[in-house]
């Protein structure tokens, strides 16, 4: 189960394919369909969906000449994974309808008992860049009654945040938005 869990972090294009498939377990898709969607090229998703497929937490079956993947809804911690997922893409979309505003972030990500898929009603949060306080401020305390969800948000230079990261990789994580790691944009 720990090296399901620790596959996740550190690829966009890996958290990009779990969205997809386990929002819907019942769903499917073929390697080339993910990779036009995601505007990838097939090798960049054939490599994640092995390293998924290996953790056990994809299945496949071949279709036809192409093969078909969708989540293996018996592995241990789908259930965990579903819920991990489903949370962090509503955080994703509230993230992307503040991001513009927030100033150049370069990396925000979702860390603790929300990373870890535990709804305890507080989301922390490490933001990374040059970051607008006071209009963080004014948006995380309209956020926290939108979500109805308090959040706490630890706010790192890029210099601050390669001194933490350290200490940040021991703690449950999930990268919501990384420019600093990759040359493709946000999942």
């Amino acid at each position: 189960m720990q090296e399901a869990l620790s596959s996740l972090i550190g690829s966009k294009m890996r958290i990009k394919i779990l969205m997809r498939l386990f929002l819907n377990p019942d769903g499917a898709a073929y390697m080339r369909e993910l990779a036009g969607e995601f505007q990838a090229s097939p090798s960049q998703v054939k490599t994640e969906l092995d390293q998924l497929k290996q953790a056990d937490l994809l299945v496949s079956r071949k279709q036809g000449r192409q093969i078909l993947f969708s989540a293996n809804t018996k592995h241990p911690v789908f259930k965990e994974l579903q819920s991990m997922v489903k949370k962090a893409l509503g955080m994703d979309q509230i993230l992307e309808s503040i991001l513009k505003r927030l100033g150049n972030l370069e990396k925000a990500i979702l860390i603790d008992d929300y990373a870890a898929g535990k709804d305890t009603g507080i989301i922390d949060l490490v933001l990374v860049g040059d970051i607008d306080s006071a209009n963080l401020q004014d948006l995380t305390r309209k956020t926290e009654k939108y979500i109805d969800r308090k959040i706490r948000t630890i706010v790192l230079t890029t210099e601050e945040y390669l001194s933490f990261a350290k200490t940040l990789e021991k703690r449950p994580q999930f990268v919501l938005w990384d420019l600093l790691n990759e040359s493709s944009s946000h999942v």
